[in-house]
């Protein structure tokens, strides 16, 4: 079992975020924002990809259910279309 603060601290050491949002209260399943200058030019995919890098193998023994949104800092000024995924 993880807690918010643990993927907060695993996400923070591995990838510098200017915003680090881990929510998440039952142990198990999790929501985050992240933002970050590491995501400029990187696909969705890329991005998601950096985000498991950083939490190992706690996705697939301690995490069950992790959903996230990667940001650039440019991107998190701009209003998002909370219609589109």
């Amino acid at each position: 079992m993880m807690t918010k603060e643990q993927i907060r601290d695993l996400i923070a050491t591995r990838i510098a975020c200017t915003e680090l949002d881990v929510r998440g209260d039952d142990g198990a399943h999790f929501e985050a924002t992240i933002v970050s200058a590491a995501f400029e030019g990187k696909s969705r995919v890329a991005r998601h990809q950096m985000i498991y890098a950083a939490l190992g193998d706690h996705m697939r023994e301690a995490i069950h259910a992790l959903s996230f949104k990667t940001l650039t800092p440019d991107e998190a000024t701009v209003p998002r279309d909370t219609t589109r995924g």
